[in-house]
């Protein structure tokens, strides 16, 4: 019986890892998806334009 209690840590792990892993996939995208792209590529454009505005001084 020692295999047992041996082998069963991993196992759950293993389950719920896969579990995880399943649930991770599956919401991508969806519903919010547009609105979380439409957030990302916002922020990228502020990125952007602060890092392209000038900081001051004689140009």
């Amino acid at each position: 019986m020692d295999y047992v209690s041996a082998l069963v840590p991993p196992v759950v792990m293993a389950v719920f890892f896969i579990g995880l892993v399943r649930v991770i996939v599956k919401t991508q995208g969806g519903a919010a998806k547009a609105k979380e792209d439409a957030a990302v590529d916002a922020a990228l454009e502020r990125g952007e334009g602060a890092r392209k505005a000038p900081v001051g001084g004689d140009a």
